[in-house]
């Protein structure tokens, strides 16, 4: 299988490659930083800068991840700018190609975050759930899943990822909270109630996989483990993996006094559950948050 992917020298995109390439697929990575692929990916992934660069070879697949970090800096006007950009008018682009091709891919994946829904409150989400409210990110997510179910139109599965907080060892959010952990200053955010709809990074790659190689998925998944956790316990747990405490909380008024808008993301959050995922069969590897976490503890 040709599998394109954008964002693919991301977190989840670096491991996909190792994965897909080890299944002897094919891949191509489209890529502000086309030389980087290689050293990035796998040497045998190609990288491209502009999709045009492929002429009429054959896509059988499209994974759609790139996205500007969305919880990297507070949200100015620019930086709104960007992440509408890097993840909308991104999409837009690669619509515009996929409808010049003669030979169209079987499937589209696309990115999105369970922060399609909006702070949830105590409400249980699932993909049937409607939005409960609509904050930048919410209305983020809204926009890029729209954008990237026009490829319906030309006959192509479009299936949605609405993904969680991914544990890795090799970067995201988790990466962000080890040094105040390590420092024993962790601990709540705000008054520690939200919830968390966490992923391990496994789970997360294999219930891409297990997406792709369906025929009959389609439209959105939750990209969580069953089991969410409240911000509190969340903390809790972390600390006690790193044997440091963690009871120091980060009041609700120093977020927003210092992060704006952005504080929303961090004080609200989504009580989500995989249902269709487990429906279709799919079996996550973790679904207890310490025993993610003491797997990932050695690498940390």
């Amino acid at each position: 299988m040709h599998i394109l992917l954008t964002g693919g020298t991301g977190l989840i995109g670096r491991q996909l490659c190792r994965l897909w390439l080890g299944q002897g697929h094919r891949l191509t990575v489209w890529s502000r930083k086309p030389e980087k692929v290689a050293s990035i990916c796998g040497a045998q992934v190609r990288g491209i800068a502009r999709l045009e660069d492929l002429g009429q070879d054959a896509v059988d697949a499209v994974i759609n991840l790139a996205g500007a970090p969305i919880a990297d800096r507070p949200w100015t006007h620019k930086r709104k700018a960007l992440l509408w950009s890097s993840r909308i008018k991104l999409t837009e682009t690669l619509l515009a190609w996929l409808e010049s091709r003669e030979q169209k891919p079987q499937v589209l994946l696309s990115g999105s975050a369970v922060g399609w829904y909006g702070d949830g409150g105590e409400r249980e989400l699932t993909e049937d759930s409607a939005p409960v409210s609509e904050d930048f990110a919410s209305q983020l997510c809204i926009a890029w899943e729209e954008t990237a179910q026009r490829a319906e139109t030309l006959g192509i599965r479009v299936v949605l990822v609405r993904t969680g907080l991914v544990l890795s060892a090799e970067g995201g959010f988790l990466s962000r909270l080890l040094l105040p952990f390590k420092l024993g200053l962790g601990g709540p955010i705000g008054n520690g109630r939200q919830w968390m709809p966490w992923i391990h990074i496994e789970d997360q790659i294999a219930l891409i996989d297990f997406l792709l190689q369906r025929n009959d998925a389609a439209g959105p998944y939750n990209a969580c483990a069953p089991q969410p956790v409240r911000n509190r316990e969340f903390a809790k747990t972390l600390g006690s993996v790193l044997h440091r405490p963690a009871f120091m909380p980060m009041p609700a008024l120093a977020l927003k006094a210092g992060l704006g808008e952005l504080s929303l993301l961090l004080l609200g959050g989504q009580r989500a559950t995989p249902v269709r995922l487990l429906k279709a069969g799919f079996t996550f590897r973790f679904t207890d948050l310490r025993a993610a976490l003491d797997d990932l503890s050695s690498r940390l």
